[in-house]
């Protein structure tokens, strides 16, 4: 992939909006022009830091987060990490994506709205298809947050079958947590959750990061892979 000017400025504003969000959601750590880390463990699925820059001192990266918790684990935004000297091994690997603003899209089959602080804990029972707790906390919906949207797509009876999680920072909205529910298409969750960043904030581009098959998804939707990232977890 050859990576242009531009594609290096969506690669920076997909893992800022990226860290912004680990950042939310884990209620701690704190931001540097290389990176953003948390000195205290990070809730299950989230990153301890995720890096910024393609230069980011792994010294200094490693020093604020606790190596020593189980799953210790760091975003390397731009895959240019090696962390196994320090006892670390990939997890797993994927690639940041891009929407244009404006790009078009089809209409949702499902009802889809805009998730408020005391719906958050079914949301996230649909999403983890077991039970809520509490990782999707309502700050993420209060402004010190930032601006931060759950959208959730149900079926005549009300029950949510498809989801997604999204937050805006600059000029891109990140889109996250995408999931849909058994018998429910993929692609279902990814109309219903542009459709539903298109309204709230026309006009900005969608970022994020996927893989496999997810990926495959994303790219039928108006995505474009514009680079590799990879997550190193701990391992003693």
């Amino acid at each position: 992939m050859i990576i242009t000017p531009n594609t290096e400025e969506l690669l920076h504003a997909a893992a800022y909006n990226n860290a912004a969000w680990c950042a939310a959601v884990s209620r701690d750590g704190a931001f540097t022009p290389e990176a953003w880390s948390s000195p205290r463990p990070t809730p299950l699925y989230y990153p301890d830091a995720v890096t910024l820059t393609r230069d980011t001192d792994t010294a200094a990266l490693l020093a604020g987060i606790d190596t020593g918790s189980p799953h210790a684990s760091v975003k390397d935004s731009f895959a240019a990490l090696d962390l196994a000297p320090a006892g670390f091994e990939v997890l797993f690997g994927a690639e940041w994506i891009h929407r244009p603003a404006g790009a078009p899209g089809a209409a949702p089959a499902l009802e889809w709205n805009r998730v408020t602080a005391a719906g958050l804990e079914a949301w996230e029972t649909a999403w983890d298809g077991g039970e809520s707790t509490g990782l999707f906390h309502p700050g993420l919906l209060s402004g010190d947050a930032g601006e931060i949207a759950f959208f959730a797509g149900r079926d005549a009876g009300g029950r949510i079958l498809a989801g997604a999680a999204a937050n805006r920072t600059g000029e891109v909205v990140g889109v996250s947590n995408v999931f849909s529910a058994e018998g429910t298409p993929d692609d279902e969750a990814w109309t219903g959750a542009l459709t539903g960043i298109a309204g709230i904030w026309p006009g900005l581009a969608v970022v994020g990061y996927e893989s496999g098959d997810d990926l495959d998804t994303a790219l039928r939707h108006g995505f474009t892979a514009i680079g590799p990232l990879r997550v190193w977890v701990h391992t003693g």
